[in-house]
């Protein structure tokens, strides 16, 4: 085995974004593409020397690939061992489990997490820091800070390992140690959850679908749902991992995982249904008739997190993103809890939950967790709704209407106008900008301005101010709109605009969700001028 030296030069565009660099597959196969990433994350923490690590991804095409040259990077880098799902496979959640689990200094995920996967689709990098969360601003500013000067990077010229079987191996004087991806994380999940009274539910007749979408999580909800905790053979669907997703676009929401909300909504719908993503931390809950959306579900959650045993002590506190309702809010204040708001993206939860400020987190995109992992866990976010319904012994519909009955309602949508121009997007959201500080006071679609700003976030635990986080527009009967880039896309532009209104009931709780909104969606695009500049005539999704 042979470490050699390569000359390089530095390649432009390769700036993390929320959730690491994300680029088109093609764009990742390039010649030393992926090698000038993996070498400028090693330099921007230090170096890899003595080092451990966790490295697998969600399946998608080049995954395999990535994860061999990942390897002999990090040798020839002097790492002295890289802890590997088998076959290169790890859900994200879990990924972050097994960092905490054995005290690594970081891991290496290899996700596009939502995105479709394919020879012509998206592909991603993402470093996380040795608390198990993904890397904060900081640190991928120091790496991007690398790619704009990297001259060389090390490798091992050395034959691909088996990756397919348990155990350790080596390449030169580093240890590759292939582990099963699933086990470590079921065993947590079961420290968390009961699992007798699953058990006892699932052999009651309670029947529930879960569609994997073809991604990382259909071994994980297999493992679990089906072989420990007994549910019927076939509860879980498209549960094999694939390398394009069968075709499937993994984001669980209503549009894409339509086939789920069309069983969940026909005549033998079963009495639970769940979908995720890509690298398994989405997730979208739907009962018999009702969908759930990812606002609510955070707040039920916080409302009846101790039925589970993990969180029989209390909740120490929650916090959510910035675009996500304020419906755990509520929850909070009824039992006395901090709630923190913060930009979007996971990493800015990580020193809330390390400084046990908060318990529970939770993003509109889908995306809730706890303390027990720093990513969002959607396959978590399920067990613990069956936890609820095994408790209570009532329907989802059920507890969402006394849900809203105790704390009323907040009626919320996200719009998408998806693969914008750049500088369309940016035009929308210059506009809106410029009028901001005109804005309070005025009266748009018969509701007053109370507030209007750019949101701004300074981190409480080490005082880190994060500014251009997305503008707010906030009426004075509590409804509000909001408009965003999003990080999350390889194509052009996405802006979302996100739309919500309190209802405090006892009436109007059951209304049709765009129909309760359709105020504040058509005061959102008077302030934005968003289809007149776009030319858009619609949203692309609406969730």
């Amino acid at each position: 085995m042979t470490a050699i030296i390569r000359e390089t030069q530095p390649i432009e565009g390769q700036k993390p974004g929320t959730s690491g660099l994300r680029k088109k597959t093609p764009v990742f196969m390039q010649p030393g593409y992926l090698e000038n990433f993996v070498q400028a994350i090693f330099n921007a923490i230090g170096g890899a020397r003595g080092k451990t690590f966790v490295l697998g991804g969600d399946g998608r095409y080049f995954n395999d690939r990535a994860a061999q040259v990942i390897l002999k990077i990090a040798s020839a880098n002097g790492a002295a061992r890289v802890i590997v799902g088998q076959g290169a496979i790890l859900s994200t959640p879990a990924a972050s489990h097994l960092i905490r689990l054995h005290q690594t200094d970081g891991g290496i995920i290899l996700s596009a997490s939502h995105n479709p996967g394919g020879a012509e689709e998206d592909f991603g990098v993402k470093f996380n820091t040795p608390n198990g969360g993904p890397a904060p601003e900081s640190v991928t500013q120091a790496i991007y800070d690398e790619t704009t000067c990297l001259r060389e990077y090390a490798i091992c010229d050395t034959d691909d390992l088996d990756l397919t079987r348990i155990g350790e191996t080596r390449i030169g004087d580093m240890v590759v140690q292939v582990v099963d991806p699933v086990a470590d994380y079921a065993a947590l999940m079961e420290k968390l959850f009961d699992f007798d009274k699953l058990r006892a539910l699932f052999s009651g007749g309670f029947r529930m679908r879960f569609d994997a979408m073809n991604a990382v999580t259909g071994p994980y909800a297999t493992e679990i749902l089906e072989r420990r905790l007994g549910a019927a053979p076939g509860t879980v669907v498209h549960g094999t991992p694939l390398p394009d997703f069968g075709g499937m676009h993994p984001d669980p929401n209503p549009v894409w995982a339509k086939a789920l909300m069309d069983e969940m909504f026909g005549p033998d719908a079963p009495d639970f249904g769940a979908a995720s993503d890509g690298d398994g931390d989405r997730n979208m809950v739907v009962g018999r008739g009702i969908y759930v959306s990812p606002s609510d579900s955070l707040a039920v959650l916080a409302a009846n997190a101790h039925l589970a045993p993990g969180y029989q002590g209390g909740l120490k506190g929650v916090a959510r993103s910035m675009p996500t309702s304020a419906a755990v809010d509520r929850v909070a204040n009824a039992l006395g809890l901090p709630c923190y708001e913060t930009p979007t993206g996971w990493k800015f939860f990580g020193n809330l939950l390390d400084d046990a400020r908060v318990t529970l987190c939770g993003e509109e995109s889908f995306g809730t967790g706890s303390d027990h992992v720093r990513e969002k866990d959607g396959l978590w976010a399920v067990l613990l709704w069956l936890n609820i319904l095994a408790e209570r012994k009532e329907s989802v519909e059920q507890i969402l209407s006394e849900h809203w009955r105790e704390h009323g309602r907040n009626y919320y949508s996200r719009h998408d106008y998806e693969a914008l121009p750049v500088a369309d997007a940016e035009r929308v959201m210059g506009a809106l900008r410029d009028r901001l500080a005109a804005l309070p006071a005025t009266e748009v679609q018969g509701m007053t301005v109370a507030s209007a700003d750019d949101f701004s976030y300074m981190d409480p635990v080490d005082g880190s101010v994060s500014k251009g986080q997305g503008l707010r527009v906030v009426f004075t009967d509590g409804s509000r709109l909001v408009l965003r880039l999003s990080g999350t896309g390889t194509e052009g532009a996405t802006l979302r605009l996100y739309v919500e209104r309190y209802v405090p009931g006892p009436e109007g709780l059951a209304d049709d969700v765009q129909s309760a909104l359709a105020p504040v969606i058509a005061a959102a695009e008077d302030l934005s001028e968003i289809r007149a500049i776009t030319g858009r005539n619609a949203p692309d999704v609406i969730t």
